[in-house]
């Protein structure tokens, strides 16, 4: 059922953000220096091929990815994606501190009801501890994901498709939060980058830098 919406650190992969106008795709590096942007591409997607984050056109939205993949010219095939969508639910909840994984997992999964309006067994979940509750000081927050499995399942067809390897499956808002932290303006440019096409790509590139920099989390 937990899907690892919040699993750390991760082997290098690519980030991949297939949204309803097009796929974004990039691959990043890090140094002494900081962060690198190695390779990236877009690319179109056939009309109506992702409808308000839903995907439609699985074959259609695999063979685009796999044109951008190709551009990318890397070795690289573990791929971080992201969910997107009504069916993804955030929500923040306080529970007992001092409870195990196991048992937070349980009492979510008794609870259920009341945070996720599906059957859980329709479910991919995750949640992490954020800490000490505001109101009570012997309970904690604990940040609570979840997605109708077939929206992942989706996303992992489509990336095998492309001949990629599913490695992380994130929250769209998660991926972008995590890119809002950095200055894209210092990530210096791999050969295979042109400077002044990425000066005006890089602004839609959010997502996808945030699913790539799931590679140095941690």
């Amino acid at each position: 059922m937990r899907k690892g919406f919040f699993r750390r650190k991760v082997d290098t992969v690519l980030g991949v953000d297939i949204n309803d106008t097009g796929i974004r795709l990039i691959e990043l590096g890090r140094s002494a220096s900081g962060y690198s942007v190695q390779s990236y591409a877009t690319q179109a997607l056939p009309a109506h091929a992702v409808v308000d984050g839903t995907m439609l056109d699985l074959e259609g939205i695999g063979q685009a990815l796999h044109q951008a993949f190709s551009r990318l010219r890397t070795s690289a095939r573990q791929a971080a994606i992201a969910v997107a969508g009504p069916s993804v639910i955030v929500r923040v909840i306080d529970m007992d501190a001092g409870l195990t994984d196991e048992e937070m997992t349980w009492m979510i999964q008794m609870e259920a009801d009341q945070y996720i309006p599906y059957p859980l067994d329709e479910v991919a979940l995750d949640f992490q501890v954020r800490g000490p509750s505001a109101q009570d000081p012997a309970r904690v927050e604990v940040l609570l994901a979840a997605c109708l499995k077939e929206q992942v399942e989706a996303r992992e067809a489509v990336l095998a498709l492309a001949g990629l390897v599913p490695r992380v499956v994130d929250v769209e808002g998660f991926a972008l939060e995590r890119a809002c932290r950095q200055d894209f303006a210092s990530f210096t440019l791999g050969l295979r980058v042109d400077g002044a096409q990425w000066a005006v790509d890089a602004r839609v590139m959010g997502v996808a830098c945030g699913l790539a920099l799931r590679s140095f989390a941690g």
